[in-house]
Order: C-alpha cells, then sequence, then structure tokens
C-alpha cells in the first residue's frame, strides 16, 4: 500500500522498489561505500546509536534488504534517502551497498529527503517541524500542500510547526524523547519562554500527563502576576516628602529628572485654599 500523499516522491523515483524487498530483480547495484557521500541538508540530524548497531548486525546476517537511493554526482554519489542504512553498513563492515543510482535535480534532493523521512517516521519532532518549515521556506509550499505530500492533515502540520516556537532548552527535550509532542504543546500557551522551561521541567519531574499538564498551565495563567518594584531615586523621594511636608497633603512625583509630573492631593476645599496659599505665597 503507498503512503497516502506520496505525489511526485520517492516511489516515482525508485519505481516502488523501496516496498519490495531487494531481491535482484530490483533496478539497483553494487555502490562503493567510500564513493557515497552524506547529505548536509538532510533533515535527520541524530541516529540511535543502540538501533544502529542492531541494524548493523542484521546487514552482517541478510545484507542490505532495501537499497538505498543515490544522485549520481561525477564519480560520486549523494545520498538521497537511505542514510541510516548507509550508516549501519559501514559499521558493518560492508565495502559496497545496493543503490538505486538516479539523476536528480539539486533543488528536489532536499524536498524528496524531507518527505522520504517524514513519511518513514524517522525524525523526531523538531527534526520534523524544521523539515516541514525548510519545505515551506525553500520551496514556497504551503502548509496545505505540504500536509498533501508527507500524507498527514494541514492541522497535524501546524501542530508539528508550533512546536518550534517552544524555547531552546525544551526543543531539546522534545528531540530527545523525554517530553512529548502533546506535553510540549501544551505549554506553548504560557508563552513566557522562562515559565515555559520551569513548567515542562515540573511535567518530567513528576510525570504529569498531558491532560495534567494542560491543568498545571491553566493554574499558571490564572495566578496574579507580581508587579515589578521600581527603585525609587533617592533624591526624588527626599523631594517628594520634603514638598508633602511644607504643603500639609501627599504629594507625589511622576516620571524621571528630564520629565515628569507632580501630583498634590487635597480632602478639602479648605487644604486646597491652604496648598494655594503656600504655593502663590498669598
Amino acid at each position: 500500500m503507498k503512503a497516502k500523499g506520496l505525489g511526485k516522491g520517492l516511489s516515482a523515483l525508485i519505481d516502488d522498489s523501496a516496498d519490495v524487498a531487494y531481491s535482484g530483480a530490483a533496478p539497483a547495484s553494487e555502490i562503493d561505500i567510500n564513493k557515497i557521500d552524506i547529505c548536509k541538508s538532510q533533515p535527520r540530524k541524530a541516529f540511535d546509536d543502540e538501533k544502529l548497531k542492531e541494524l548493523a548486525d542484521s546487514i552482517r546476517q541478510h545484507g542490505v534488504i532495501q537499497p538505498l537511493v543515490l544522485n549520481q554526482e561525477g564519480d560520486r554519489y549523494l545520498i538521497v534517502a537511505g542514510e541510516r542504512r548507509y550508516r549501519a553498513s559501514r559499521m558493518a563492515g560492508l565495502k559496497t551497498v545496493p543503490a538505486v543510482v538516479k539523476n536528480i535535480d539539486k533543488k528536489q534532493i532536499l524536498e524528496l529527503s524531507i518527505i522520504e523521512n517524514i513519511q518513514r517516521e524517522d525524525l523526531n519532532p523538531i527534526e520534523e517541524g524544521n523539515a516541514i518549515f525548510s519545505l515551506m521556506n525553500d520551496y514556497g509550499l504551503t502548509q496545505e500542500t505540504v500536509a498533501e505530500r508527507i500524507g498527514k492533515s494541514r492541522s497535524a502540520v501546524a501542530n508539528t510547526l508550533r512546536l518550534l516556537t517552544l524555547p531552546e532548552a525544551v526543543r531539546g527535550m522534545v528531540a530527545e524523547g523525554v517530553l512529548s509532542s502533546g506535553h510540549a504543546r501544551a505549554l506553548i500557551a504560557l508563552k513566557d519562554p522562562k515559565a515555559i522551561e520551569s513548567a515542562a521541567k515540573t511535567v518530567i519531574q513528576e510525570r504529569r500527563s498531558v491532560r495534567e499538564t494542560e491543568q498545571l498551565v491553566k493554574k499558571m495563567m490564572a495566578a496574579p502576576k507580581v508587579k515589578k518594584t521600581v527603585k525609587r531615586d533617592p533624591d526624588m523621594a527626599a523631594a517628594e516628602k520634603e514638598m508633602a511636608d511644607a504643603l500639609g497633603t501627599k504629594v507625589a512625583i511622576q516620571g524621571s529628572d528630564k520629565k515628569g509630573k507632580v501630583v498634590i492631593e487635597y480632602y478639602s476645599k479648605e487644604q486646597l485654599d491652604g496648598v494655594y496659599m503656600m504655593l502663590t505665597q498669598k
């Protein structure tokens, strides 16, 4: 069964051979592993060492079941799909690997690599978000178009992109798998980076569910905000006190030494008359 929304993706490039075991009938060639280069723009940045070792052990026993997809560039080859298999093959000590070699427009390589990784669910949520953003930013695709290409709903694409608004430390928690996407999205409502990071640590330490995380966020948002106390200029404070003593009423100086206003309070007509006489010396 083809992945929904694959469109002009990898299946069109490798003639659906990725969906079957490599049996010699697939259009693949044995390529010198030392002539293969990794695409630096590949969206996937993290590889689980333990899983790579497991794949390397499998390759030693059974070989590479599914061929890589490579783009030929002179006498060398650039990986379009299959970097994990390539890394495991090197770990297993293979000299050559089966690969489908294509001549692909360079502008398509990153797009195809991104789509392949997202469809195979090889990316963590943050890598997926960066990959989707790259598709939109570098190729001018809309959320709707990206959703169609990768076989996801537009709302799923939008939710993944929202993760990129998290503080760097919290994005790291999501990328490492210690904080789920659902938990992370609930924290976005806090907006303040420090509050989000603090709440994320609480959620992880107390192993809160997504529902409990949403309740925590509501509680934090409902809490009264503590007003910052502004340190008064001692000269202004002294002048304010002297004026209050002289006028016999409360006086407030508002502003700075360059611009501001003086507020004089009165509580009766008689007091106002007294202040007036003091100021005009009548």
